[in-house]
Formats: C-alpha cells, structure tokens, sequence
C-alpha cells in the first residue's frame, strides 16, 4: 500500500508539473496583451511593468523563474488587480469555493446513494422510472440553465411569501449555500444515483447477498452492513472525477450567484487576461485535484478490504 502511495504522489507531481508547462505556454500563445487592455501606456511606464513582471526576459527564462517561484509556494502579483498577490487571492476566496463544493458532494452524495438505493429495490416500477426521467433531464439541461431557473423559483417563492425566504444571490449566511451547492452537485447527484443503482443491482444479485438472507439476516442489518457497504466501491471510485466536474462547474455557478469565490475570480482573469492569476489557480486547483484523487485511491482499501489485499500483493 505504502509504494502504490508513493507512485501516485509521484504521477501526480508530474500532472501538476504538465498542468502549470501547459498553462504557462498556453498563456504566451493567447493573442493580446495583458499590460495594456486597451489603456494608453507610455514606454517608460511599460519598460517598468514589464521589469516588474519579469516580462522582459526570454520566454525560456520567464519559464524557469514561473517553475522555481511555484516550488516555493509563489505564484506572483496579479496583473490587473493593484499590488495584490495571487497567494492572498487563493487564501481569502478558496475558503468560500471549498465550502461551496463540499456542501455541493454531500449533496450530491448522499441524494444520488439514497436514490440508487430505492430504485434498485424498485426495479423496473414507477419510483426507478421517475429515477430515470430525472437523471436524463439533470444530465441534460446545462448547469446555468439550471441556475437561472432556480434564481427564478426564488423570486416567486419570494414574492408568494412576501418576505426573503431565499436570497437570490450573494453571500453570507447559511441561506446563501444551499440553493447554489443543489445546482452544483444536481448533475453529479444524478449521475451518482445511476451508478448507485447499477452497482446496487449487482450486489442484490450477488451470492453473498443470498447466503446472508438464508441465515436470517435482513432489514437495515443486510442493508447498511452487506448491500450499501459493497456498493458503496465504484460510487467511491468516481469521486475523485465527481469533485473534479464540481470544481469546474463551480466558476459558473459562482458567477450566478455572485459568489466571492476562487472560480468567480478565475472566470475575471480569463477575461482580462491576467496571466499570473490564470497560471496561479490553474496550478492550485491542478494539485488540489491531484491531491484528492490520491486520497480517494487510499480511501478504496479502507472500504473494500479485496482491494487493499490485491495492491498489496502488486
């Protein structure tokens, strides 16, 4: 178990390491200019910020010093936002991004586990139909449809009340996350409850099943300690994508909703071109990712004792 740690915290270094080459040369290659942005700017004052932002040197060297800056946990001062440093942006809005996205797994967790469950013990009748009708249409209406229409719900149910039941955007309280954290996590809850129910289906068929309901075992015992247990493997095995799709996903949804998170302010530098902040988040949520993945990997011996013996043997 220990070398299979190993290996994956080395890939991974080496994704990461892909992530931020990538970006740093896609970055270069975008057509425009992120000093200017259409303002008029002496030579002087653009020899100084070109200094400033090491813009000057060659691209080869503007690479090394990008790599030996992110060793060091330094992603530089954003371009367009006056003497701030991308480390302070990541630090103050992560925070609300990494609330956000795990309120939006749970979610997504729980509701897709819980709805995979009850359609594989309805097979085939009208709860597991419903089940499919609405995992097509989750998967199918993107995620800012889904957030325009929920904003719109809540100004009815806003006007119904007569009072704010919902706020329809913004940030603060625990009013704020939930309604967001379901748009986010919908899809993912839906195609969660899909393979929840596969993998269920399987396990009720399975010949351990059987032999544990001829030795009287049933009700929540055969549920919670055989069926969910076993089932719970491949459900476990798309975390890892699952919260990658949700932290993708989240930049719009923040953008909606005007959440002060990192996404929101990934989609701005997008837009302004903001080479330091691009690079910055792009490499920090690459590493977050990565770091998730191997832990969800760790996470499969802890659930399946068979998987933890098979690498143990490799």
């Amino acid at each position: 178990m220990l070398n299979f740690i190993v290996r994956r915290l080395l890939s991974g270094m080496l994704t990461i390491w892909f992530i931020a080459t990538a970006t740093f040369f896609a970055m270069h290659a975008v057509p425009g200019d992120p000093l200017t942005q259409d303002k008029a700017m002496s030579p002087a004052v653009r020899a100084q910020l070109e200094a400033r932002y090491g813009l000057d040197q060659p691209l080869g060297q503007q690479y090394l010093l990008f790599l030996g800056n992110m060793l060091r946990g330094d992603f530089g001062i954003s371009f367009t936002q006056e003497n701030r440093r991308v480390n302070d942006i990541i630090r103050e809005h992560f925070p609300v991004s990494a609330l956000l996205g795990l309120t939006a797994i749970a979610i997504a967790l729980v509701g897709g586990v819980a709805a995979g469950s009850v359609a594989a013990h309805y097979r085939n009748r009208w709860p597991d139909r419903l089940l499919i009708f609405a995992v097509i249409a989750a998967i199918s209406v993107p995620g800012f449809v889904i957030a325009g229409l929920a904003q719109l719900l809540i100004v009815r149910l806003n006007q119904a009340a007569g009072a704010t039941v919902l706020p329809v955007a913004g940030w603060g309280g625990l009013s704020h996350i939930w309604v967001p954290a379901l748009v986010l996590g919908l899809g993912t809850m839906a195609y969660l409850s899909r393979l929840s129910r596969a993998a269920m289906l399987e396990v009720l068929s399975s010949d351990y099943i059987l032999a544990a309901r001829s030795r009287g075992i049933s009700g929540g015992r055969l549920f919670w300690r055989h069926q969910l247990r076993n089932a719970l493997v491949p459900v476990v095995t798309e975390l890892g994508p699952s919260i990658a799709a949700i932290t993708t996903g989240g930049f719009v949804v923040e953008l909606i909703f005007a959440i002060p998170g990192l996404g929101r302010y990934f989609v701005q530098a997008v837009q302004q071109l903001d080479y330091t902040v691009i690079m910055g988040t792009t490499v920090f949520y690459g590493a977050f990712l990565v770091l998730v993945v191997v832990l969800v990997d760790i996470s499969y011996g802890l659930i399946d004792p068979r998987i933890r013996l098979v690498r143990g043997r490799s």
